[in-house]
């Protein structure tokens, strides 16, 4: 007859992140540094740069060129500032709920979700705090800008933030003119494969963590599938 197992025997409790203070400590750790370094970056490139300025930062790599996206990551979906503050909502939502239900010694998992949630803030800060005028006009391209002047034939845009280059655009503008929440963006990627760039679009730190963020979750799903896939092997 079987006995029942021995205390020793069972399988030890497992200890949840959101109870661990060293797993607060990374998330919310590696949150603040990403956002403040985000943040601090933006503003830098802004105060610093010029439009139409491009600043070398590695020879035919990187450089520096500030921008304004009204989009979502690289620019992506201008225009539906509103979808992309509810899903900047939803996502850091889920970084909770995951690290609540993240074991304490999924250190990478924390360290990843920090990234994601440094991420997500950097550009929703950005969202609820800077706004610009996007003028759109057919067959002629967009523009963004401080808007200087009305008038009953053309719309006058500045530079962000501070002014200067006034530019004049014909009226009627086309379809999603008008003043937006934008993000800033100021890293610009100059490898190229012949006459192809590998990188077209302008982006932040904040976006760079997300990227890096979600690449290290799906690293860790992966792991944590295969050890279930070798957990419900048969002995051999």
């Amino acid at each position: 007859m079987a006995t029942p197992a021995s205390a020793s025997d069972a399988a030890p409790a497992v200890r949840w992140a959101f109870t661990h203070v060293p797993s607060h400590l990374r998330l919310w750790g590696v949150a603040a540094l990403g956002v403040a370094a985000d943040l601090y970056t933006k503003y830098w490139a802004f105060e610093t740069l010029r439009y139409g300025e491009s600043r070398v930062l590695v020879p035919n790599l990187c450089s520096l060129q500030i921008s304004l996206n009204p989009g979502a990551l690289f620019g992506l979906g201008a225009g539906f500032a509103p979808v992309f503050v509810g899903a900047s909502v939803l996502a850091l939502l889920f970084v909770l709920y995951l690290f609540m239900n993240t074991p304490a010694a999924r250190w990478s998992m924390h360290i990843a979700l920090g990234l994601v949630l440094a991420g997500a803030v950097g550009n929703l800060y950005d969202r609820a705090m800077h706004s610009a005028y996007v003028a759109h006009v057919p067959d002629r391209g967009r523009d963004i800008g401080l808007l200087e002047g009305l008038t009953e034939a053309h719309v006058i845009l500045a530079d962000y933030p501070h002014g200067g280059n006034l530019r004049r655009w014909p009226l009627p503008l086309g379809p999603g003119s008008g003043l937006q929440p934008v993000v800033r963006d100021f890293v610009k990627i100059e490898a190229r494969l012949g006459s192809f760039t590998l990188w077209p679009w302008i982006f932040n730190i904040a976006d760079a963590l997300l990227v890096v963020g979600v690449g290290l979750l799906l690293v860790n799903f992966w792991r944590e599938h295969r050890h279930d896939q070798a957990a419900a092997a048969p002995p051999p």
